[in-house]
């Protein structure tokens, strides 16, 4: 059998946006045919199954945001002039009409996660791997003297997840760019004390 030639970061993209969009179960192959340019024996041939591309997507997903992030972080700014534009650019994430720019993996996890295993993992080894490049940034800012918290910097990696997991899903239903700022603000107020 011959493989097929595609633009695989561009079929990861266009397959992401489906799934973020429709969730997994409503996602057809139809749609991610439609959406990918791919023949199903294409998609077939290079991924097995709907469950392969979706994993090849949030494979694709990670690596953007691990892109993100470095960019982000990867400067001479203070690790709270960091974390700041972070929480921007995620803001503007919620404001956007993208919908490559929801949360993939939380999306997943939450859809199905807890019923196949091999979705969960990978999940929950990109959240890990978050959490420890957050923990890095919350460790470098006690060492400046920039958070003199009490929480150790996986309390505060911890709790910052847990916050932009919230702001996330309150802009679903909540679309006010100031109220959003003042919850993203608000929240590195928190872990920055």
């Amino acid at each position: 059998m011959r493989n097929a030639e595609f633009d695989r970061k561009a079929v990861l993209c266009a397959a992401m946006s489906v799934f973020t969009a429709k969730g997994y179960a409503k996602t057809s192959m139809q749609d991610l045919t439609k959406a990918t340019g791919l023949h199903p024996g294409s998609i077939y041939c290079a991924f097995e199954n709907k469950k392969g591309l979706l994993l090849a997507a949030i494979g694709q997903y990670q690596d953007e945001r691990n892109q993100q992030f470095i960019d982000i972080f990867n400067n001479n700014h203070s690790s709270l002039a960091n974390l700041s534009d972070y929480l921007n650019e995620i803001l503007n994430e919620c404001l956007s009409d993208d919908m490559t720019k929801a949360c993939l993996l939380t999306k997943t996890l939450n859809e199905v996660g807890t019923q196949d295993d091999d979705i969960k993992t990978l999940i929950n080894k990109n959240l890990t791997a978050w959490q420890a490049a957050l923990i890095s940034v919350f460790d470098s800012a006690k060492q400046s003297n920039e958070i003199n918290s009490q929480a150790t910097s996986q309390e505060l990696a911890q709790y910052l997840m847990m916050g932009i997991y919230g702001l996330r899903t309150f802009a679903h239903t909540q679309q006010d760019p100031e109220q959003l700022a003042r919850l993203a603000k608000k929240l590195l107020a928190d872990v920055s004390r």
